[in-house]
């Protein structure tokens, strides 16, 4: 099997993930998962795909994610990672007898992990404090 290349974002975080066949193991800026991602929140964010897909530990995953911060960036390579399974899945993917896929696209597209999260940060206004935020207002 060759290696599977596949790009997510998540605000402005950008995670390139290589998918090939392996032991399981999960390298995030040359660092493991555990130690790139602290939180148990955040190792399940990145390991979702692969558990309900019930590929944990037959791939071997090496990620360059840059931008954001860590709850961006670990969506983001949940988002890579989901894309790379419909890729790996591709040829024995069918439809059940009430129109659902089967396969790992069948899997992921109820749960939400095949869709970009279209929000971003809104820009600061002139003449504003933040975004949507005014100065107080001074009737004299």
């Amino acid at each position: 099997m060759e290696v599977i290349h596949k790009i997510g974002r998540r605000k402005t975080a950008v995670a390139r993930v290589y998918l090939k066949e392996g032991s399981g193991k999960i390298v995030v800026n040359k660092k493991d998962l555990n130690d790139y991602f602290p939180t148990a929140t955040l190792q399940y964010k990145v390991n979702q795909p692969l558990v309900l897909t019930g590929n944990d530990g037959k791939f071997d995953i090496l990620v360059n994610v840059y931008g954001g911060g860590i709850t961006g960036q670990a969506e983001a390579i949940r988002l890579a990672i989901s894309r790379a399974m419909c890729t790996f899945d591709t040829d024995e993917a069918e439809e059940t007898e009430d129109g659902r896929a089967t396969g790992n696209r069948g899997i992921l597209k109820p749960e939400g992990l095949l869709t970009r999260d279209p929000r971003m940060v809104e820009r600061k206004k002139f003449g504003q404090k933040k975004a949507r935020k005014k100065f107080q207002f001074s009737k004299r």
